[in-house]
């Protein structure tokens, strides 16, 4: 069994439908679970809201994780971070991956973010997004990490004590298997700018104790496995839409502007005008209750940038961070509280906050809506499903159509 350990709740989503993707039948959890029957499975991901925590607190809650997953069969961890490799200098990336490479008495893990069904990919260990360095994309401006160096072994140096080396992308592709036997560096970063390379890295790799990446390489080790008798059942899941959207990457606002191009109805959360998260939530629902017809609506908090920095030099980071999580879970019990049965969800620290309200501890991965954005079907609620969106994930229209009555 393949058990991944993602560093937050939209990631998770990602990397359990890259392995579903191959075959794999796939179960995901918000948080470790605890003892349980379980159905029939190939593939288990715990996601955890470690990226932009304390340090320590990301390395207890991993190894958590790993207990787990050693205790339930797993032969192999895949550790997920993000394609784009967002992070501080303090981790947490580098702290997690010293721990659970410790833990599991590994020499060296490979890896590699690079995922070219998002755009990502790795050449001479840079990150490139769109064809673009990491560092001159829009993740240079990222709100909570941004991301102003494109060279993969630098970012993780300043993580992590340990060694970093890269395998180029002649070396990947003639002559793998050696390199990776002679390898001296605990952490190797391998070039990849394809799903083929991704595939012949995932064959290499298919003894590997732990390995870590973004969801591209989860896909090539998903490949590398036997084949299953099949995905888990899931019906699909019918009735009143609503969209609920924290992130404020620049993907996520085209995808709110294209919403309310076609006249759906919207609704902004503003901490600044009300900081009460309780009585910002009770507007917004009020504001659901009055709404005509039937179509699905958007509650969101996004903002661009200007916003973001006004929103945070009156109230603070992590203060207004903290009204919109908690107004978000609000919202989100209270539409379904009103009937809402398909949820659809934009941001990692939003979805964190949905599924805690919410009470959802996990599920069966779904449909796949658009790449790394599947259908999720909670355990014990099979009237509801979550689609739980990456910030920088999906295409222009997703919000539009994921919320359609046949969506």
């Amino acid at each position: 069994m393949i058990g991944a350990i993602a560093d937050d709740y939209t990631g998770g989503t990602d990397v359990a439908v890259a392995l579903r993707s191959q075959g794999l039948r796939t179960l995901l959890f918000f948080g470790v679970p605890p003892p349980a029957d379980l159905p029939g499975h190939d593939a288990v991901v715990i996601a955890l809201k470690t990226r932009t925590g304390e340090p320590e607190q990301a390395v207890a809650q991993s190894l958590a994780a790993l207990d787990w997953l050693r205790g339930n069969g797993t032969d192999q961890v895949y550790f997920k971070y993000c394609s784009t490799f967002d992070s501080t200098p303090l981790g947490n990336i580098g702290p997690v991956l010293d721990a659970l490479a410790d833990a599991l008495s590994v020499k060296t893990v490979a890896m590699t973010p690079s995922s070219p069904h998002h755009g990502r990919t790795q050449y001479q260990g840079h990150l490139f997004v769109g064809g673009t360095l990491l560092a001159e994309s829009p993740m240079r401006d990222h709100p909570v990490n941004p991301m102003r160096d494109s060279y993969l072994p630098r970012l993780l140096r300043a993580q992590t004590a340990e060694s970093v080396g890269v395998l180029p992308l002649e070396t990947v592709r003639n002559g793998l298997a050696d390199a990776l036997s002679s390898a001296n560096d605990r952490y190797l970063f391998l070039d990849a700018v394809d799903d083929t390379d991704l595939t012949v890295i995932g064959q290499a790799l298919r003894r590997a104790p732990l390995v870590a990446g973004a969801a591209g390489l989860a896909r090539g080790l998903a490949t590398a496995r036997p084949g299953t008798s099949g995905q888990l059942e899931n019906p699909p899941v019918t009735g009143p839409a609503a969209v609920l959207s924290g992130s404020c990457s620049a993907r996520t606002l085209e995808q709110i502007a294209a919403m309310i191009r076609v006249g759906r109805p919207a609704y902004r959360l503003d901490p600044v005008s009300q900081n009460d998260p309780d009585v910002l939530a009770a507007q917004a629902l009020a504001w659901y209750d009055a709404l005509p017809g039937s179509a699905a609506p958007l509650i969101y908090s996004s903002m661009g940038p200007v916003d973001l920095q006004r929103t945070q030099e009156v109230l603070g980071v992590e203060e207004s961070a903290w009204i919109l999580e908690r107004a978000s879970g609000l919202v989100a019990d209270g539409l379904v509280r009103r009937g809402v049965r398909r949820l659809i969800v934009a941001g990692g620290e939003t979805s964190g906050a949905v599924v805690g309200a919410l009470g959802v501890s996990g599920g069966a991965v779904g449909a796949e809506v658009d790449a790394g954005v599947p259908w999720i079907h909670p355990v014990g609620r099979p009237d509801l499903a979550l689609l739980l969106k990456s910030g920088n994930f999906g295409h222009v229209g997703l919000l539009v159509t994921a919320s359609r009555e046949d969506g």
